[in-house]
């Protein structure tokens, strides 16, 4: 078991390795002098990394916390509560005469995302309990409604702004920015990895806390306080990966499932794994957006990654026993 999980994370970091020497090679051979265009490539291709990986390890959290193979942040609606609050700062700052911001990683950041994203996540908790006890199909289902409200929510804001909402547009396509900065990035992948480290520090915790709450309290596991930084560090990891990219859907229900079929369930191995995943599936999904020409504007990353999560969450829900 040992060897293959060696050989497993081997072919993890090779294809995280190639998905970034793609990145910087989509659009051609560089002429000489195009400094400019290659530190472009390698922020998006390092911007790339920080969102998958973000989203892939908030998904680990969230499935942790809610014993719930089904839990992402879009499912949750955490990408909708905090494209709310991104709207929210927008619509105000309107209002107190400082004009129509430019919604981009700089001048919105995670610190305006945040209080969104762990809203939304705490009312589709509270709105999904009966009787102290919270089902995995309701759980599910209310998160849903939670994010049709939040985008009805987001609709309107867009309304009243004298703009349409034109400035904020870009940042809820689910796209990477153009305007990203070495050091915002140096925050965004410096915060992601500390909540990686956390995760992979608190492996054995989440282990006993995906058993039964009087198995986890037996092993010694205060379940109130871990739930609560399970709660913060998945509203920290969703609210970075927006600030940068906007809502990427599916990430985070799909990569934790890859590694949990490919090396089993421990969350030491099982965070580290799905990160890689994570980074080396939006890296190249930037690549294809890349490479493809519309005509009428590139394509955004959430359309591919909806289109490889929509029939993984389709397969998950129909392989489900009739009883839940």
């Amino acid at each position: 078991m040992n060897a293959r999980r060696g050989i497993f994370f081997f072919g993890l970091f090779a294809s995280v390795l190639v998905a970034f020497w793609l990145r910087m090679r989509v659009g051609g051979p560089l002429p000489p002098g195009s400094e400019e265009i290659l530190e472009f490539r390698a922020q998006h291709a390092v911007a790339g990394l920080i969102v998958g990986m973000g989203l892939a390890t908030a998904g680990v959290l969230l499935q942790c916390l809610f014993r719930n193979p089904l839990a992402s942040p879009e499912l949750l609606g955490m990408s909708s509560g905090a494209g709310v609050a991104v709207m929210l700062w927008q619509f105000f700052a309107f209002k107190a005469g400082l004009g129509i911001a430019q919604a981009n990683m700089a001048n919105v950041g995670a610190t305006v995302a945040l209080p969104g994203a762990i809203g939304a996540l705490g009312l589709t908790y509270l709105l999904s309990q009966r009787r102290g006890l919270v089902e995995p199909v309701t759980l599910i289902l209310t998160g849903v409604v939670v994010g049709i409200i939040a985008a009805a929510l987001i609709s309107l804001l867009q309304q009243l702004l004298p703009d349409r909402g034109v400035a904020a547009s870009r940042l809820l396509l689910g796209a990477i920015s153009d305007d990203l900065r070495w050091p915002d990035l140096v925050i965004a992948g410096g915060l992601t990895l500390l909540c990686l480290g956390w995760t992979v520090y608190r492996g054995r915790a989440l282990d006993a806390a995906s058993l039964s709450d009087d198995e986890a309290r037996s092993l010694g596991v205060a379940l109130a306080r871990l739930r609560i930084e399970l709660f913060v560090l998945a509203g920290i990891l969703t609210s970075i990966t927006f600030a940068i990219a906007g809502p990427v859907a599916f990430i985070g229900l799909v990569c934790p499932h890859l590694v949990r079929l490919s090396i089993g369930p421990s969350h030491r191995s099982l965070a580290i794994g799905a990160a890689l995943v994570g980074g080396t599936m939006v890296v190249l999904a930037d690549c294809l957006v890349r490479s493809i020409d519309l005509g009428s504007g590139r394509l955004p990353i959430s359309v591919l990654t909806a289109l490889l999560g929509g029939p993984v969450l389709i397969w998950m829900l129909r392989r489900r026993p009739r009883s839940a």
